[in-house]
């Protein structure tokens, strides 16, 4: 996997982040002229630490999984990275109905913080299984996704009061459109090699 596709899949990966982060930081109390960079950095590491773990994980069983289907490898990371990369699609194209509270946090408790995280970090642990039948250092990646996740994560709290959730639906769909790109990519790649 060249760097360029891996700085493509960390930022697909931690568009999720971006988004929930941008709602955070739209929900926070109005009194803030803007959330703090202490509410923002720990949004970040919170998110960016779950989001580096998870791919791990999917790694870890996908690899185990492996020897099992590696006849079929490229069409299981095809139909992965195309259902993921759709579902987010999907997700920012549906219009989200969100009744708003009007008893806003100054920052957000965080166990709330950490549900969400695992929430919106599936998407990588189902992109670990892919990677696993895929040559590729896990390590570099699953880091590579967590640092992207951190830095967005922190960025989508302190951009969230300004732009709200426009924003954060244009670039979950984008990193959808990307992962159902990668998909056809490893699969195209695949049979032309095969």
């Amino acid at each position: 996997m060249t760097p360029a596709t891996i700085a493509m899949l960390s930022l697909s990966m931690s568009t999720d982040a971006f988004a929930a982060a941008l709602a955070k930081g739209a929900a926070l109390d109005n009194s803030l002229a803007r959330p703090r960079w202490g509410e923002a950095l720990r949004t970040g590491l919170v998110f960016g630490s779950i989001e580096a773990i998870t791919p791990l994980l999917g790694w870890a069983a996908g690899f185990a999984a492996s020897t099992y289907v590696a006849a079929v490898d490229h069409w299981v990371a095809f139909a992965l990275l195309g259902a993921i990369g759709l579902h987010m699609l999907l997700g920012a194209l549906r219009a989200r109905d969100e009744a708003e509270d009007n008893a806003r946090p100054r920052r957000h408790g965080l166990a709330i913080l950490v549900a969400t995280a695992i929430g919106t970090s599936l998407d990588a642990m189902a992109v670990g299984v892919s990677l696993a039948m895929l040559d590729v250092n896990i390590a570099v990646v699953a880091g590579a996704i967590g640092l992207a996740t951190f830095v967005m994560a922190s960025a989508g709290i302190l951009v969230g009061r300004y732009v709200g959730g426009r924003f954060g639906r244009w670039a979950e769909g984008l990193g959808g459109i990307f992962l159902m790109g990668l998909g056809g990519w490893i699969l195209v790649e695949h049979l032309v090699a095969g």
